[in-house]
């Protein structure tokens, strides 16, 4: 596990970081954190995928913002550097939202991308 190296980041709104908090607290998993991953798939080609998990590999590169911390693998970052994870609330729902100035396109959804 590495930390935060200057070349390739992403970063955490505030919304997201208390969000993420409330969830933890909601299903008990105070010492998790959040782990964002792209994987092949979805309608554009990518997709996101956000879990809590507990365990870190060794290529796996931490985030922190507002106590929270976030956890994406050295792969997923090449396709993530430079987002920023929110959280949004509208009057269509709410959602956590990857800001990614990677991606070419995206779905209607917000769920998959393509570069």
């Amino acid at each position: 596990m590495s930390d935060v190296t200057s070349e390739r980041r992403i970063t955490i709104s505030d919304s997201a970081a208390r969000r993420i908090t409330a969830l933890k607290a909601q299903e008990a998993a105070e010492g998790a954190f959040l782990r964002i991953a792209v994987s092949g798939g979805g309608c554009s080609g990518f997709q996101y995928g956000l879990s809590f998990d507990e365990e870190t590999s060794p290529d796996d590169v931490v985030f922190e913002h507002g106590g929270i911390r976030v956890v994406v693998d050295d792969v997923s970052l090449e396709l993530l550097n430079g987002s920023e994870v929110d959280f949004v609330e509208d009057l269509m729902g709410a959602s956590f939202q990857i800001k990614n100035p990677n991606a070419a396109s995206s779905c209607g959804c917000g769920n998959s991308f393509s570069i």
